[in-house]
């Protein structure tokens, strides 16, 4: 499933992507809307995740995973079948990818490796950095 993929990489620029960290996998539930407020909480994503996963990780692998939300999805959907839950778990997280907060819009800049003291884009005042270091001014569209 590519958004296990999708959530177990984000913010970790050394992770790749077979396993998930439980604030990943809290986001993953909240920005997919399987935490409801009602039927699921945080509270129970964050139980569910230590039940799944080994006694001494901090990850939990994709079956994990599947377990995880497998057993969300029977309490979410309780008046339904547990493949009839499952599915409608799946399908609120398929294709689904992290939410960025606080990003404004309408601007990606990013100065890399630049070599003058100024970095210079329209209208934007000068953004002082130095030799081969990363600036990002991030937006979305």
């Amino acid at each position: 499933m590519k958004a296990f993929r999708r959530f177990a990489i984000h913010g970790d620029t050394r992770a790749t992507g077979k396993e998930m960290h439980g604030k990943n996998w809290s986001k993953l539930c909240k920005d997919c809307g399987v935490i409801d407020g009602k039927s699921i909480t945080l509270t129970d994503v964050d139980i569910v995740f230590s039940k799944v996963k080994k006694k001494s990780a901090r990850n939990i692998t994709y079956d994990e995973f599947k377990t995880a939300l497998a057993e969300l999805a029977r309490k979410k959907y309780k008046d339904k079948t547990g493949e009839e839950a499952e599915a409608e778990v799946f399908k609120l997280i398929e294709g689904k990818a992290p939410v960025i907060a606080g990003v404004t819009e309408n601007l990606l800049f990013i100065c890399l490796n630049f070599t003058s003291s100024h970095c210079h884009f329209n209208n934007l005042p000068s953004a002082q950095i130095k030799k081969n270091t990363l600036r990002v001014l991030l937006t979305t569209i």
